[in-house]
């Protein structure tokens, strides 16, 4: 009895070459505000225009929303009609 092959759907490609690590659209705009937080003073906040946002408020908060808590970072955000302020959350000694 012979068996019917039938042909590949998708393409395949050498596990080794498999991008690791989810890098969503989000990682760069993410990366510097994460670099900029570490750098600001207790009780700075850095201030985003929207204008230079390419995906919404929302999307960019949600991201890095994402990225704090799996870091285990305290940050909040706020905004107006033109800026996102994101400041880091100064824990209070018990």
């Amino acid at each position: 009895m012979s068996i019917k092959k039938t042909s590949m759907n998708f393409k395949t490609m050498a596990e080794l070459d498999v991008p690791k690590g989810r890098r969503g659209k989000h990682r760069e705009i993410i990366s510097q505000i994460l670099s900029d937080l570490d750098q600001t003073k207790p009780g700075s906040a850095i201030k985003l225009p929207l204008k230079e946002l390419a995906e919404s408020k929302e999307r960019v908060r949600s991201a890095l929303n994402r990225v704090t808590r799996r870091d285990g970072r305290n940050v909040a955000t706020a905004s107006d009609e033109n800026y996102l302020y994101i400041w880091n959350v100064q824990t209070q000694p018990h």
